[in-house]
């Protein structure tokens, strides 16, 4: 009895978890660069001395579906999509560095290339500050061009990492990090496209019909508590008359 009221209940609860999840992925459907997360369940017994049937469900782990999303057109000189494997480096308020992939980048009044966030974009020597009055041209290596009075100058390059995924872990805020906070070394192999930005990779479809089954798992759930009430109630009923 124990096991069905404490796996339906814990299960209950971390289904509710998974709605928010999907939810959350719903809502980043058409944020650029977003990628899916997933949650997956499994039950645990509870490791005490004593009520060796109570066991535990709980979210056994927190993954990421790192497949890139479809690139589209955008036209703007400052918006850049990864082609493939690969992130763009930010500079976090604290000195520290995150990955990216919403390319949709801007301008800040001191012509510092940042996220719509506010975060610095790095290059290769840190933040990169673009001149005024000129024509940007954003390389596929990542190499960042002003064009003016008909002359090109290189400015920097875009900081383009590809870290092991496994080793990468989603912050609250959304961006990347490696395990440890350490810095990723740059990949000569990562491209961009410039004036593109990559979608998000959910599949709206999919989720919608994960949010239905999630509704009907925690249905079931909660139809295990009650016949678990209700089997202890005859248990108690058929006690009694003895």
């Amino acid at each position: 009895m124990d096991r069905v009221i404490y796996t339906a209940m814990t299960g209950a609860k971390s289904t509710l978890g998974q709605q928010g999840a999907v939810a959350h992925n719903l809502a980043n459907a058409d944020s650029t660069g977003f990628r899916l997360e997933m949650h997956k369940l499994r039950a645990v017994e509870v490791q005490t001395k004593a009520y060796h049937s109570r066991a535990f469900v709980v979210d056994a782990s927190v993954a990421t579906d790192f497949t890139p999303g479809p690139l589209k057109f955008s036209g703007r000189p400052y918006d850049v999509a990864i082609q493939g494997k690969g992130w763009l480096s930010v500079q976090m308020p604290d000195g520290s560095e995150a990955y990216t992939r919403d390319g949709s980048l801007m301008l800040s009044a001191e012509g510092v290339l940042q996220t719509r966030g506010g975060l610095p974009i790095l290059g290769d020597g840190g933040p990169i500050t673009l001149p005024p009055d000129s024509e940007i041209v954003i390389g596929d290596d990542g190499t960042i061009s002003a064009i003016q009075n008909q002359l090109t100058n290189d400015i920097g390059r875009l900081k383009l990492v590809n870290p092991p995924e496994a080793e990468l872990e989603r912050g609250e805020d959304g961006y990347f990090r490696l395990q440890g906070g350490a810095a990723a070394p740059v990949d000569e192999a990562v491209k961009v496209a410039g004036g593109y930005l990559e979608s998000s990779n959910v599949n709206v479809a999919d989720q919608m019909v994960t949010m239905i089954s999630l509704a009907r798992q925690f249905e079931m759930q909660m139809r295990m508590i009650s016949n678990a009430e209700q089997n202890d109630r005859a248990g108690m009923q058929v006690l009694s008359a003895r």
